[in-house]
Order: C-alpha cells, then sequence, then structure tokens
C-alpha cells in the first residue's frame, strides 16, 4: 500500500472483505454464545481466536461465534441492542456504562494496559510527551474521549493542538512537526513500512491508566447465564495464556483468514509488541490468572479519568464491573 493511500490501522477494505463472523466448526450441539468484536481480526485479539481455533471453546461447551467490526459499525449500539452476549470494550467506556446507567457489565479485562501510543518523528525534539504540550497532533473522536483528556491535564496539552485523525498517515508523513497516535501494534509497523523510524510515547509507560480488551456482557446475561459467562471467561483466558505464552500459529491462521491483509510479519511484530510492553501482564494477572481485575485498579483508572475532567465525581465505579468471573488463576 503507498503511504499516501488512506491508511486504516485496522483497514476498512479488510473489514469489508473479512467474513461477518468467525464460528466454531462442528459445535451446532454446544451453547451458542456471540462475540462483538471492535474491529477486522488482529493480534490484538489473539487470545479470541487462539481458543476458537484450538477448541478450548468448543471443549467448554460452547459454539462462539466471533462477529467482526467494521469501520461504519457501532459495536455498543449493536450490544445493547441485545443482538450479542459479549461485546468488545475499554474502561472508558465501561465506567460510562457505570454513569449513564445502561446495562453493560464488565466481567474480565485480558488487556491490563491500553496500547495507545503517539508517534513523532526522530530529530523533531518530540523526545518526550512534555516536548509535544502545543505541537501539532492527529487524535482520533475516540481519542478525544479517551486519553486526550488525560494529555491535558498531565501535561497542559490544549484541543487547539488537536488535528483529526482519520487514519491516513498522510499528514503525519509530510510533516516533521506533525505527531500522531496509535495502537502500538499497528501504526509503528506502517511508519517503519514508509520509511520513518518513529520515536514512540506509550502512554501506559507515563502513567495513562486504562484497561483494554475488556469482556463486557448484560446484567441479564449475568443473572440467567452465569455458568455461560464463566465458561466463556475462562476459556478465553486460557486461549490468552496460548496465544502469549504457547504456540499462536492456530490462532495466528484464523486472524488471517478473517483478515487477509494481516501478513505473517505485521501478526508476529504485533505479538512480540505486546509482550515486549506486557500489555497482559501486572500483579492481578500474576496472582489471578488472564482476564485479572481489582477493585483497586478499577478505583485508580477512575480517579484519573476525575482527575482529568473526563468523568464526574460521585460515580460508583462497581456499577460497571464485576470480579466474580476472574481472579481464579485459570490460565495462569
Amino acid at each position: 500500500m503507498s503511504c499516501n493511500n488512506a491508511f486504516t490501522r485496522r483497514s476498512a477494505l479488510a473489514a469489508l472483505a473479512a467474513p461477518a463472523f468467525i464460528r466454531n466448526a462442528g459445535a451446532q450441539a454446544a451453547t451458542r454464545v456471540t462475540y462483538q468484536t471492535g474491529w477486522v481480526p488482529q493480534p490484538d485479539k489473539g487470545g479470541l481466536y487462539q481458543a476458537l481455533a484450538t477448541g478450548l471453546y468448543r471443549e467448554a461447551g460452547l459454539d462462539v461465534e466471533l462477529r467482526a467490526g467494521g469501520p461504519q459499525l457501532n459495536t455498543m449500539q449493536i450490544f445493547l441492542a441485545g443482538q450479542a452476549d459479549f461485546v468488545d470494550s475499554d474502561s472508558t467506556r465501561v465506567l460510562n456504562f457505570a454513569k449513564e446507567g445502561l446495562p453493560g457489565v464488565a466481567v474480565a479485562a485480558f488487556g491490563q494496559k491500553a496500547l495507545t501510543v503517539l508517534l513523532s518523528h526522530p530529530g523533531s525534539g518530540h523526545d518526550t510527551l512534555a516536548a509535544l504540550k502545543g505541537q501539532p497532533l492527529l487524535v482520533s473522536t475516540v481519542g478525544r474521549q479517551t486519553y486526550f483528556p488525560w494529555l491535558k491535564a498531565r501535561f497542559g496539552f490544549t484541543d487547539a493542538q488537536a488535528r483529526p485523525y482519520t487514519f491516513s498517515m498522510a499528514p503525519f508523513l509530510a510533516d516533521k512537526a506533525v505527531s500522531m497516535e496509535g495502537f502500538l501494534t499497528s501504526e509503528p509497523y506502517e511508519v517503519r513500512r514508509a520509511g520513518v523510524e518513529p520515536v514512540l510515547h506509550l502512554l501506559s509507560e507515563q502513567g495513562y491508566l486504562a484497561y483494554s480488551n475488556v469482556v463486557v456482557t448484560s446484567p441479564k446475561m449475568i443473572a440467567e447465564r452465569a455458568d455461560v459467562v464463566q465458561r466463556f471467561v475462562d476459556a478465553t483466558a486460557r486461549g490468552w495464556a496460548s496465544y502469549l505464552q504457547g504456540d499462536p500459529r492456530p490462532g495466528n491462521a484464523l486472524i488471517r483468514k478473517g483478515n487477509p491483509e494481516m501478513s505473517e510479519e505485521k501478526i508476529a511484530f504485533a505479538r512480540d509488541a505486546m509482550k515486549r510492553a506486557a500489555i497482559f501482564d501486572s500483579p492481578d494477572v500474576r496472582a489471578g490468572g488472564p482476564g485479572a481485575m481489582s477493585h483497586a485498579q478499577w478505583n485508580a483508572v477512575y480517579e484519573a479519568m476525575v482527575a482529568a475532567g473526563a468523568m464526574p465525581a460521585g460515580v460508583d465505579p462497581k456499577k460497571g464491573y464485576t470480579l466474580q468471573f476472574v481472579n481464579k488463576r485459570v490460565g495462569a
């Protein structure tokens, strides 16, 4: 792909070409559940595809359908309309559910840290986040709601410096003064392919607190099908353990089947980047296994958002999550 062409974090073309879902083979007798992902198959969801490809869901008595997202798909709207049993989310959306009283509850957080990075040009003087204050920065709509308020509160960033990020690298490549947002697993790889060795600012290493790869389901699902929720969380935990610590090839094959634009090289880059940055590791995970959560961490995430002005005071974070299904050392 030419560096002047529109670049998407997760290619819109792949989203259109990908199958609507990937599902267990021969699982007709199992309990069927649907999981709505945020985008097309990618390594940052590798544990899900590994659990599907290696039969972990089938062994748990589940017929799991992984539905691909896309550039125009509102996954939260799909979930709230009751069209998916589980949806891929993050800590910001979970806390917004708690604030608004919406029927969504986080049951596991497989990403203990955010994947968000800012990329700057080498030799531009933008070697630290503090140096980016007042400098042009490409920020997505979601980014304005999640990490950008934190940057404003912590480093004095302003709305005036934010420019729309439409998932095209062209403005970044054309102007060395411009920095851009990205995912650790994607934009750094593409920028390097375009000939730039970027300066990376991984926000989680700078104090930005957020869960990623959060599994959300409905209160009704928890009340009426708790055993199904438990089996899904447990099998997914085993899938992540297998994908990160074992042989990832089964999951990668399924990712490539659903997203043919994913090369083996890019998949390997993404998996290695996630492991190096310990995105799926934390003291909670070492104690409780993949997907672990804690009241202390949720409170810390919430308080950081309040301090950044991204969340009002007085919200009870516990309304947005439950520890019922995690911290049992499954997959540890």
